[in-house]
């Protein structure tokens, strides 16, 4: 008798230790969600003062919006570089590290341009310093909410990903609000107030536990055997079409807000984006809520289907207000592509490692730039009609079709 109780004791121990575990983990999870809106904040505000730059600063537009491309392409950059580094110092001294950049990036724009012979030079130097720590969040985010100890990690990681949706909303209308009411001369204030929230997260990562991908006794494939892997190359067919997908639209949904509800161009900028924002961050949430009971492969597959009746829809309505509608269709079409490929890649070669989700983050990041660009490009040579560039676009939603039904011909084993 005395034995039996000693091993439901054992048994009762365990579950509990668990249940403890994954009660914890949860402050792990909160601080990588919160982590996704610092990436939010650091991709979105700076863009909402482009004019009060050009203003204040006498900067031409041409200078000031060198600032996008510049903060995306170093952070592709930081993507490619973090392989080398990230596991050698560990997630916790990367995350700290990102954070730490985020914040010092954005309080610095309130100092730089002022005593900097070229304000320009101060901004830019502050948009490097943010985008490092950008760059590192969407390398360690994911694979530290992958490596949680959670009942369904891909409930978890679309959750996880809705959250920036939610972080651009946030950031878009709590800088207006903020701007409307103290003016927006008071920009710096607002700066040093979004500085504080990867200040804070930064000191939660110090404390929260953090999971590994693997046991220490294993070891990740190495970037040769990630390379030799056909569904690697699959996997970042994914992800460059997911990024394109998403961004081909998002990037002109405040030139169709504008022309589809008669707007100006200022309602414009906040209509169409936030909109599109919405849409995308709701399919997350909806996933991240009901993902145990929906078939990820299918979900992907419905999502390419009405990603591609939204180009459609945006190209060739015959009204500017459904153009618009088809970009919310958009936002809701593409919410699951980036962390659903995630979540499949995570399936298809376990042993990836950190190399695995920095590659990932490398991929959608080219999609990301090269989705735009590629509409924009056809749209010029069709005497700059966007329709044209848009339906053109239709190609990337086809190509990830294409292949999630070439995936699953294939299986998500490793190889």
């Amino acid at each position: 008798m005395a034995e039996k109780q000693k091993s439901f004791q054992i048994a009762y121990e365990k579950v509990r230790g668990k249940r403890k575990m994954n009660k914890n983990y949860n402050k792990t999870l909160y601080a990588c969600f919160v982590g996704y809106i610092v990436q939010a904040i650091v991709n979105n505000f700076v863009p909402l003062l482009f004019l009060t730059f050009q203003k204040s600063y006498g900067i031409p537009l041409s200078k000031i919006t060198l600032l996008v491309t510049i903060n995306f392409i170093l952070q592709l950059c930081v993507d490619l570089v973090s392989i080398s580094f990230v596991d050698k110092i560990g997630y916790r001294a990367s995350m700290i590290l990102a954070h730490f950049f985020a914040a010092a990036g954005l309080a610095s724009l309130t100092i730089l341009p002022e005593i900097t012979a070229d304000p320009f030079i101060g901004i830019l130097m502050s948009v490097i310093i943010y985008a490092i720590g950008g760059g590192l969040l969407e390398v360690l985010v994911s694979p530290i909410v992958e490596a949680c100890p959670t009942d369904n990690k891909e409930k978890a990681m679309s959750l996880l990903h809705s959250f920036y949706c939610w972080g651009h909303v946030a950031v878009v209308l709590l800088s207006t609000a903020f701007f409307y009411v103290t003016g927006i001369q008071n920009w710096k204030i607002m700066a040093l107030l979004w500085a504080v929230i990867p200040l804070l997260n930064m000191i939660a990562f110090t404390k929260v536990p953090i999971a590994t991908l693997m046991d220490e006794e294993e070891s990740g494939l190495s970037i040769k055997e990630l390379l030799s892997n056909r569904i690697f190359w699959l996997l970042l067919l994914f992800m460059v079409c997911a990024g394109a997908s998403e961004q081909g639209i998002s990037q002109w949904a405040s030139t169709f807000a504008e022309k589809g509800l008669s707007v100006s161009k200022t309602v414009g900028d906040l209509a169409g984006p936030m909109f599109f924002a919405i849409m995308m961050g709701s399919s997350r949430a909806i996933y991240g809520k009901f993902g145990d009971k929906i078939d990820l492969h299918k979900f992907m597959t419905a999502s390419c289907i009405l990603c591609i009746i939204s180009y459609f829809t945006v190209s060739l309505a015959l009204h500017p207000a459904l153009s618009l509608l088809g970009c919310g269709l958009c936002g809701l079409s593409v919410g699951i592509m980036w962390p659903g490929s995630f979540s499949i890649a995570s399936a298809a070669i376990p042993k990836g490692g950190t190399a695995l989700f920095a590659f990932l983050a490398l991929a959608g990041d080219l999609g990301c730039s090269s989705g735009p660009t590629v509409v924009g490009f056809v749209a010029s040579a069709f005497g700059d009609d966007l329709h044209n560039g848009i339906l053109f676009g239709v190609i990337f939603p086809v190509l990830l079709l294409a292949g999630l039904f070439l995936q699953k011909s294939q299986g998500t084993v490793e190889k």
